[in-house]
């Protein structure tokens, strides 16, 4: 059953908490700007925050469907390069905050530790049915404008934002590179995660998978061709067209480079 936010969703969500442990699915609708020197590229997408008790799983729509997948056919994850995963783990009891970044077969646990340090201010307004408050905070080099409600007394948001009397219901940067807005809310019957075997990584060790990713792009299918005796590559209408791993490479490292506007930028790689 799904609710959008309007004049019942307050009465439902107390309900919903009361009766169901407070297993809830919020979906916010995100818009990030991929590169800061082209101020009008934008890309959308619409992720969700699963809750339930004081675990949630924040996750593009695409990855939900995919660990969906994953966990009732055996389907493997597709996800592949290092930039623009939003994917993140909470712990809320225990303060474990892990970013999931999935390239190919594997899977990294990238932990989160900045403390977010906010500050609430007096300045309310209405968003949707909700009575919001604002709050400030830094995190990833950038400085955050969020608005949330005790009306939800969940104490996240999405990403890794969290920690505020109230479910944050918007958050954006100062820049207005990423905007995360709540646009629906649903009841949820569990929290399924199907990315638990995990490598531990830090943030140097990411840098260094990712550059290393950035070198060779198409290992994998370097690989592939190295133990194959022949290769024939077919568009979606099965003609045989012509195959360029080095082309192939170029272009998904200008890609790279040209979406290179992390949420955390202060964590930022320059890619050479």
């Amino acid at each position: 059953m799904i609710k959008r936010i309007n004049k019942y969703s307050i009465a439902f969500i107390f309900i919903t908490i009361i009766c169901f442990g407070q297993k809830m699915s919020f979906v916010y609708e995100v818009k990030y700007r991929l590169n800061d020197e082209m101020p009008d590229k934008f890309s959308k997408s619409k992720m969700v925050l699963d809750f339930s008790d004081s675990n949630s799983i924040f996750r593009e729509n695409i990855d939900k469907k995919s660990d969906s997948l994953k966990l009732r056919n055996g389907i493997p994850m597709t996800n592949s390069g290092f930039e623009n995963q939003f994917y993140i783990k909470k712990n809320l009891t225990d303060n474990i905050i892990s970013k999931i970044i999935t390239n190919g077969q594997f899977c990294y646990a990238l932990s989160i530790e900045e403390i977010l340090k906010w500050k609430i201010l007096s300045e309310n307004k209405n968003i949707g049915v909700y009575n919001c408050q604002k709050a400030v905070v830094a995190y990833g080099g950038r400085d955050w404008i969020a608005w949330f409600t005790d009306e939800i007394p969940i104490n996240d948001g999405p990403y890794i934002f969290r920690g505020l009397p109230g479910l944050i219901v918007s958050i954006a940067d100062s820049k207005g590179d990423y905007n995360f807005d709540l646009v629906q809310v649903k009841k949820s019957s569990n929290l399924f995660d199907s990315r638990t075997k995990v490598i531990n990584i830090d943030w140097n060790k990411y840098e260094q998978l990712a550059k290393d990713y950035y070198q060779n792009p198409n290992a994998e299918i370097e690989q592939k061709i190295r133990n194959a005796k022949k290769v024939i590559m077919q568009d979606a209408n099965g003609n045989v067209i012509d195959f360029d791993l080095r082309q192939m490479n170029k272009d998904r490292q200008e890609q790279i480079r040209n979406n290179n506007n992390p949420i955390e930028l202060n964590r930022k790689i320059d890619y050479k």
